[in-house]
């Protein structure tokens, strides 16, 4: 199958990387001096899982000049570019393309299925601690990497799907292919939040909230908020849902920070919005109050 991997940052280099070594056929969509790196001297991807691994030659290019139609897109860009990359995926996905999202933002499945109605949109989510360590260089920390995606309930699909795993897990991936992909992508975003959230508005690294404190402490008030938000929307959790993810957080490096708290650190766009501001208005449209989130908010908003 041919892959297309939109944003070729620390996730999207590592999935693509990944799936390139072990020999599939992977364009990467980048730009700047990524780009030049990527096309010049091929992808280096430091990995916690498998070392060093080095493509010398691989296929990237700019989303204007692709002109391609792959059988498997992954969106591995942040949430505020997901209009940005809407032509490119209206202009190479066909009927036949599954289209798999990767953010960090729920709902962004339901999102892009709504402008692409012509395509077979799914929803996904990724565990991994990935980033650009230098043009051409992605290190991927830690040995977490796992992908979820897949359909609410039963589809036709299944075999492409099943296809798809098939690759992933050859490369070295663990996945999980979901027929309850709407509780499951919230799953991974009651960690993801509360954990980015946190970390901003305290301004510290995973080592600060891993162990007791203020810290830790807003950290369990934002999941059980969204332990909230799940049983307005009938999304079901595990129980143990705190516990869960607290060992998610132990297994954090020290020094670990999410990418919309170095975002916020050096002044750039972020995903702030989809993170926590969006939490607010999903339980404003249920009449709920989010107490965690709503002090979150007042800390953060100046960075809107």
């Amino acid at each position: 199958m041919k892959y297309l991997i939109v944003g070729t940052g620390g996730t999207g280099g590592a999935l693509g990387g990944f799936l390139a070594h072990s020999g599939e056929d992977v364009t990467f969509i980048a730009r700047g001096k990524h780009l030049e790196a990527l096309q010049t001297k091929g992808l280096t991807i430091h990995s916690g899982l498998q070392g060093d691994m080095v493509i010398p030659k691989v296929k990237a290019t700019t989303a204007e000049e692709y002109n391609d139609h792959p059988d498997v897109i992954f969106v591995a860009v942040k949430g505020y570019s997901l209009d940005s990359i809407m032509p490119l995926l209206t202009r190479c996905a066909t009927k036949d393309t599954i289209i798999i999202p990767i953010l960090n933002i729920y709902g962004t499945g339901e999102y892009l299925a709504k402008h692409l109605p012509n395509t077979n949109v799914l929803s996904g989510c990724i565990y991994i601690v990935a980033y650009i360590s230098a043009p051409g260089e992605i290190t991927q920390s830690l040995k977490i990497f796992r992908v979820v995606y897949g359909t609410n309930g039963p589809s036709p699909l299944k075999p492409k799907l099943e296809a798809i795993k098939a690759d992933l897990e050859k490369a070295g991936i663990k996945v999980t292919l979901s027929e309850h992909i709407k509780d499951d992508t919230f799953r991974k975003f009651t960690f993801i939040s509360p954990y980015a959230s946190v970390g901003a508005y305290f301004d510290v690294p995973a080592g600060d909230i891993q162990q007791p404190g203020p810290a830790q402490d807003l950290f369990i008030k934002l999941i059980k908020d969204c332990q909230t938000l799940a049983q307005a929307y009938d999304i079901k959790l595990p129980e143990n849902i705190v516990e869960l993810n607290l060992k998610t957080l132990n297994g954090m490096g020290k020094g670990d920070t999410a990418s919309m708290q170095k975002d916020l650190a050096q002044h750039k766009q972020s995903e702030l919005d989809g993170i926590v501001f969006e939490v607010l208005r999903m339980a404003k449209a249920k009449n709920l109050s989010l107490p965690g989130y709503e002090q979150v908010a007042e800390g953060l908003k100046k960075f809107l």
